[in-house]
C-alpha cells in the first residue's frame, strides 16, 4: 500500500505470533489524520492483537508500526520509562470499558491525568468535565460504572481515553453491548472527534458501524 504523507499511524508488514501460530501476517495500513478506519473480520484474525500491538500493549514479531513519528519495533514491549511520548499520542477503549468500579465516571477520566500525567485536581476536573459535556454523559459525572448504561460507559471510557488529548484512537468493539440507537448516536460522537483532527482506528463486527467509517479494511 502507498504511504501517505499525512499518515498519523503507518503499519508496516505487522506480523505477531502465538506459539508459532500466525495470529497476524503481514498486515500494512495507514490512518490518515481526521481519519475513521475500520477493522473487520470474523473472530480470530487479529483485529483486537493489531490494536494492542499500535499502543504497545503486547509485542509483535515482524513489521513496524509508526504513530505520530514514534516507531516501534519488533520484539519486547519497551519499558514504560520509554513509552510516555506514545501514550500521549493514543488513546485505547477496551470492549468491556474497563473503568475502575469504585469511583465515579469523574474520578476515572481523572485519575490518569493527575496521577500520571500531572495535572492539578482542577485542572483535571476541568478536562473531564469538558469531555464528559461534549460526549453527552456530564449529568452522570458523579455515577459509578455499576450505575451507568452500557452507552454510558463507553462515554465515558471514551472520555477517559481522551484525557491526555491524543491524536489517536484505538477502540475494540465499541458497540457490542449497544442498541441501534446508541450505536448511531456514538457513530455520530466519533465523526466529530474526527472533524478535530483526531484518527480514529475501531475493531468491529459491526457492519452498519463500520459503514460509517471513512474505510473499511477486511482482515481474514
Amino acid at each position: 500500500m502507498a504511504r501517505r504523507v499525512t499518515a498519523l499511524l503507518a503499519i508496516d508488514r505487522l506480523c505477531v505470533r502465538y506459539d508459532s501460530r500466525d495470529v497476524l501476517r503481514s498486515l500494512s495500513l495507514d490512518v490518515a489524520r481526521g481519519e475513521i478506519v475500520a477493522l473487520m473480520g470474523p473472530s480470530g484474525v487479529g483485529k483486537t492483537t493489531a490494536l494492542r500491538a499500535v499502543a504497545a500493549l503486547q509485542p509483535f514479531d515482524e513489521g513496524r508500526i509508526v504513530v505520530d513519528g514514534f516507531d516501534l519495533k519488533p520484539g519486547p514491549v519497551p519499558p514504560e520509562s520509554q513509552l510516555e511520548p506514545l501514550r500521549r499520542r493514543v488513546g485505547f477503549v477496551f470492549q468491556s470499558h474497563a473503568l475502575f468500579e469504585h469511583l465515579t465516571a469523574r474520578d476515572n477520566v481523572t485519575l490518569a491525568l493527575r496521577h500520571v500525567w500531572g495535572k492539578t485536581r482542577a485542572e483535571s476536573d476541568t478536562i473531564a468535565t469538558t469531555l464528559l459535556d461534549a460526549l453527552e454523559v456530564g449529568e452522570r459525572a458523579g455515577a459509578r460504572p455499576n450505575q451507568l448504561s452500557g452507552g454510558e460507559a463507553q462515554r465515558v471510557a471514551i472520555a477517559r481515553a481522551l484525557a491526555p488529548d491524543p491524536a489517536l484512537l484505538l477502540m475494540d468493539e465499541p458497540t457490542a453491548a449497544l442498541d441501534p440507537a446508541r450505536r448511531a448516536a456514538l457513530a455520530t460522537s466519533l465523526r466529530r472527534l474526527c472533524d478535530q483532527g483526531r484518527s480514529l482506528l475501531v475493531a468491529t463486527h459491526d457492519a452498519d458501524f463500520a459503514s460509517q467509517a471513512d474505510r473499511v479494511l477486511t482482515l481474514g
